[in-house]
């Protein structure tokens, strides 16, 4: 028998590091070759590990959520053979771990070498906690301590505060007991300790507790795969970019009525929502400003402006916020965008993008759908410079000259790089594609 460790693969681009997302085995199962024993993340591209030898495993190497470096063993297996490890290499590696937090730690004969003999001190018994004078009952108090069963309804009229002492208030409150359905058989029916204790032991605090008892549950989560990945493009997005949100409002009445002609007559083509008619917008407004289209390097001072248009499309998954990307949608058709949005979508949330797939946007969209909020502030992926948001489609009266009429509106909420787009220049783009879609006809005219 022999030892095979696995080490994390080179999972190409440059990458020098990736983070371990999930473990598929457990020590001491059996596994056979190429099946898929853990998984990483680099960026946002989910990477599967396969075995290359079948056999058991003895050892795991990075917990979920560590950074693992290319070429660090992750995982051992027991092989059939000579394997691929020294022998004794993998007792030897344990055996460090385990005896490295003792390194520095003295062993007990060296201090008792070094302590002086301890002094014999007789403990005594710590006294027992006094509560209150108001709340420690008297033995006359206790034995004339309410009996009566506890009362389901409100023993007082309605509105009345019940009477009771601050000490006496918070001991219900920590109890989960409503003073209004305790009776008080203090002056002016004021609530005592003994009062509560009676309550308690006729069975309604039970009740009451059980309904109203606070939760003191802590949860723990570790930000660990995408979420942390997106948690630390967010962080980057938001202290390197200084955003300026524009948002206006858009008539999309018009363009409504011509996606629901289009959608009745597209046969096997997919089905057209607004984020196809927006693309098209976008790349018409984009060859009239260029430098939308860009992403900027703030590390080497330098702007990077696209001919191509590459639109990431922000999609929400079970696993978090992906943005998968739409290749040169200057070049794509209304139906192409379509069927591209509706495949990039479908892969994202199945968990299928590659690489390729989920980098080199130049320009990023992002809608909520019918959750869209009436204005958002969406914040720019990193190092682009622009973002357009789409919010909810509303219907709203609007005067039309005469009189007011129903108009189906939407906001465009969208983010700039205010160091490299000016907000004038930013009104222009968002106007103009305000006018395209407000007149989608203008979208199909080729110049």
């Amino acid at each position: 028998m022999g030892v095979y460790v696995i080490k994390l693969p080179d999972v190409g681009e440059g990458v020098a590091e990736a983070e371990l997302v999930e473990w598929l085995v457990e020590e001491g199962k059996n596994v056979r070759e190429d099946e898929v024993l853990a998984s990483v993340m680099t960026d946002k591209a989910t990477v599967e590990i396969p075995s290359p030898v079948e056999g058991k495993v003895v050892w795991r190497g990075p917990k979920v959520g560590e950074v693992v470096a290319v070429g660090s063993p992750i995982i051992r297996l027991e092989v059939d053979g000579e394997g691929n490890e020294a022998p004794g290499a993998a007792v030897e590696a344990a055996t460090r771990e385990k005896e490295a937090p003792l390194a520095d730690k003295p062993s007990e004969g060296d201090n008792e070498d070094k302590a002086e003999p301890a002094k014999k001190i007789e403990k005594k018994p710590a006294p027992a906690p006094a509560r209150s004078a108001e709340a420690k009952p008297s033995a006359a108090k206790a034995a004339a301590r309410p009996s009566a069963p506890a009362k389901t309804g409100l023993p007082r009229p309605p509105g009345e505060k019940p009477l009771a002492a601050p000490a006496v208030r918070k001991r219900a409150l920590d109890l989960g007991i409503d003073l209004r359905r305790v009776p008080g058989s203090g002056p002016a029916g004021r609530i005592t300790h003994e009062d509560l204790d009676a309550f308690i032991e006729s069975g309604g605090g039970a009740i009451l507790r059980a309904a109203r008892a606070p939760d003191m549950s802590v949860k723990e989560i570790k930000v660990v795969g995408l979420r942390r990945k997106i948690a630390e493009r967010m962080a980057v997005a938001k202290s390197r970019i200084p955003h300026i949100t524009y948002v206006d409002e858009v008539d999309v009445t018009a363009l409504e009525e011509l996606r629901g002609k289009l959608n009745a007559e597209r046969g096997d083509r997919p089905k057209l929502t607004l984020l196809p008619f927006l693309m098209r917008a976008m790349a018409r407004a984009i060859a009239e400003q260029p430098e939308i289209n860009a992403r900027y390097d703030d590390d080497e001072g330098v702007i990077y402006q696209y001919g191509g248009m590459h639109m990431g499309v922000a999609t929400q998954t079970d696993n978090g916020l992906v943005v998968p990307v739409v290749r040169h949608v200057e070049a794509l058709g209304l139906w192409d965008c379509a069927a591209e949005l509706a495949r990039l979508a479908e892969a994202a949330r199945a968990g299928s993008c590659t690489r390729e797939e989920l980098t080199g946007s130049t320009i990023t969209i992002t809608s909520l759908g019918a959750l869209g909020g009436v204005v958002t502030t969406p914040v720019i992926n990193h190092p682009e410079v622009a973002i357009v948001g789409v919010n909810k489609i509303r219907v709203l009266p609007q005067w039309d000259g005469n009189g007011f009429v129903p108009r189906k509106m939407m906001n465009l909420s969208s983010s700039f790089d205010h160091r490299i787009i000016d907000g004038w220049n930013a009104a222009v783009f968002v106007q103009r594609i305000k006018g395209l879609l407000e007149n989608p006809a203008m979208i199909f005219i080729e110049d």
